[in-house]
């Protein structure tokens, strides 16, 4: 009889991503079946014009037409739109979605306060180097961060971590994800020494360009290393 794993306390119950399916094969093997990835994929996108692309868009141009106030209104006012639209149609409200119009809009709330459109870009140079930190960190104590990220997006056994092998890919998927964000904060610092325009420029579509090709690098990497682990086979759902 076989005995039962204790919990690693630093996972997520499974349970959460009903989207992901897995099936035990034996004793040690685990087969992971990923579900549609073209779904996923899609609401990224949506996710990133609505909380990235739209608001620093608008801010540009009111900035350049009107002035400072009306393009921190704007901003915030977006945010209120995007949220206060899906409840009244009954979407569901992704805690993603929540998290990202809440910091864009108290970004833009302590941008208006202060009356600088500098504060507003600063704010995330701040925030990247505190996930540079938190990452980096946790990667260094054996306890990379990257585990519960995973854990959110697929569900996944929670013995599974408990193989080295398994833990040391998360790891090194942190210190690529702490890297990235501090090329980040350095690319955003040295477009903004060339103005407010540059500045939005790298905001707007520099760092999320980065944050893609990193999404992509780690998802491709740790994909390919997973693989490579005895007694560990993923698949990916049907198109």
């Amino acid at each position: 009889m076989d005995m039962p794993v204790p919990q690693d306390p630093s996972a997520v119950p499974a349970t959460a991503t009903p989207a992901v399916s897995e099936v035990y094969t034996g004793d040690h093997e685990v087969v992971i079946e990923i579900g549609h990835l073209r779904p996923a994929l899609l609401r990224a996108g949506r996710m990133f014009l609505e909380t990235v692309l739209v608001p620093t868009a608008l801010l540009f141009v009111l900035l350049h037409t009107v002035d400072l106030v009306a393009g921190l209104s704007a901003v915030i006012g977006w945010c209120a739109f995007t949220v206060g639209l899906r409840f009244l149609l009954g979407y569901r409200m992704p805690g993603t979605l929540l998290l990202c119009a809440g910091m864009l809009c108290g970004r833009a709330c302590v941008a208006l306060l202060l009356s600088s459109a500098l504060v507003y870009l600063l704010q995330p140079v701040v925030g990247s180097v505190l996930m540079a930190l938190l990452f980096l960190g946790s990667a260094a104590l054996g306890r990379p961060v990257t585990i519960r990220l995973a854990r959110d997006f697929i569900a996944l056994p929670a013995h599974l971590f408990h193989r080295r092998g398994v833990r040391r890919v998360f790891t090194r998927v942190a210190l690529v994800w702490g890297v990235s964000r501090v090329v980040d904060a350095g690319m955003s610092l040295g477009l903004l020494h060339f103005g407010l325009a540059y500045g939005f420029l790298s905001r707007g579509v520099f760092s999320g360009v980065l944050t893609v090709l990193t999404v992509a690098v780690c998802a491709a990497w740790g994909w390919r290393q997973m693989r490579s682990l005895p007694g560990i086979t993923l698949r990916l759902g049907s198109a």
